[in-house]
């Protein structure tokens, strides 16, 4: 088990600074690097970062520099924590500073733009071959927000080596941030990411005032799409029962820490997604990938109507109360003969 292993974590937000707050509870030397200085000043003479975990206390331990080579200083793990549409642009902006032997770990939910790849992929392919196989990602059902305040938390940890996802699990784990770990990458990013369309669908239903029944419909029947999705990309159809699949589509479609459902729930109540998007003030994954999911069913030739149907709500202008009848009044089918021909 590692024991004071020094980590950067790259991205100052909510997400980034609540995984930099549970390594340095570990005992871990942590730096955190960010574009902001002022916020990089707030987090080191206040212990605060207002702006993203209001209220929160920040172990003083952490360190924050807008200065990306003193971040790395005596690194020995590096984990990326910024918006997908921005990991390939910081992850090559690190390059010069990874050392041989270094571990590099993701806990970004989303995938890229235009090549529509998972993020693993577009570390793995940026980064030198001696590090290709050190790659690792951290997901699952977790806010932010609760993380911060201690409250129990359960996350995944997978990678395409088994003692690497094992060297994670021991960087993170302990008694209030329990840590699994699962052989499925596929699966486990493809299921991070897709949650945050169904949630913006559930959060628009609750906009609409369409109560649980609809949401639970929604949550139930987006699973099933994601599952048929991640099969075709060579998933494990068992991955989306467990954390990074039911889980975390519970937490991101019902609660009100998740910024996809509560973009969803303004858009369910009339405003337009620009209207969104500015209101929200930080970035809401699930929009950028519906887009990149839609034109992924489109080349794999998996149906999926309720992303399809977010589609055209959020980048074509429909409204979202005939979004929802249109799925409503779709051909019969089976749900259980639906759900057998995902397995081999």
């Amino acid at each position: 088990m590692p024991t004071k292993s020094p980590t950067v974590v790259l991205g100052l937000g909510s997400w980034g600074t609540a995984l930099a707050m549970v390594l340095a509870e570990n005992g871990h030397p942590v730096r955190i690097w960010g574009r902001d200085p002022k916020q990089c000043m707030e987090m080191n003479e206040l212990h605060t970062n207002s702006r993203y975990l209001p209220g929160v206390v920040l172990p003083p331990s952490i360190y924050a520099t807008d200065d990306m080579e003193e971040a790395f200083f005596q690194a020995e793990n590096v984990l990326y924590v910024v918006p997908s549409h921005a990991m390939r642009e910081v992850v090559e902006k690190s390059l010069p500073f990874l050392r041989e032997g270094m571990m590099i770990i993701h806990a970004t939910k989303g995938l890229e733009q235009g090549s529509l790849k998972r993020m693993s992929q577009v570390i793995r392919e940026t980064v030198p071959d001696s590090f290709k196989e050190k790659v690792a990602v951290l997901s699952g059902p977790s806010h932010a927000e609760e993380v911060a305040v201690h409250s129990p938390t359960t996350v995944v940890a997978t990678s395409e080596r088994r003692e690497v996802a094992e060297y994670v699990q021991d960087l993170f784990i302990n008694p209030r941030f329990r840590v699994y770990t699962n052989p499925d990458v596929i699966g486990v990013e493809i299921g991070g990411s897709l949650k945050n369309i169904i949630a913006i669908g559930a959060g628009m239903s609750d906009g609409l005032g369409f109560g649980d029944n609809a949401k639970a419909a929604l949550l139930t029947r987006g699973l099933a799409e994601i599952g048929r999705l991640g099969v075709k990309m060579g998933a494990n159809l068992y991955t989306f029962a467990g954390l990074t699949g039911v889980g975390d589509l519970i937490v991101t479609g019902t609660s009100r820490h998740s910024r996809n459902w509560r973009a969803g729930k303004m858009l369910g109540e009339g405003k337009k997604l620009d209207e969104v998007l500015a209101d929200m003030g930080m970035v809401v994954e699930g929009v950028k990938t519906t887009d990149a999911a839609y034109r992924l069913s489109i080349r794999e030739e998996v149906d999926m109507p309720i992303t399809r149907e977010l589609y055209q709500v959020l980048f074509q202008g429909k409204d979202p109360r005939l979004a929802v009848e249109d799925l409503m009044g779709r051909g019969r089918t089976h749900e259980v003969e639906e759900t057998a021909r995902l397995f081999p």
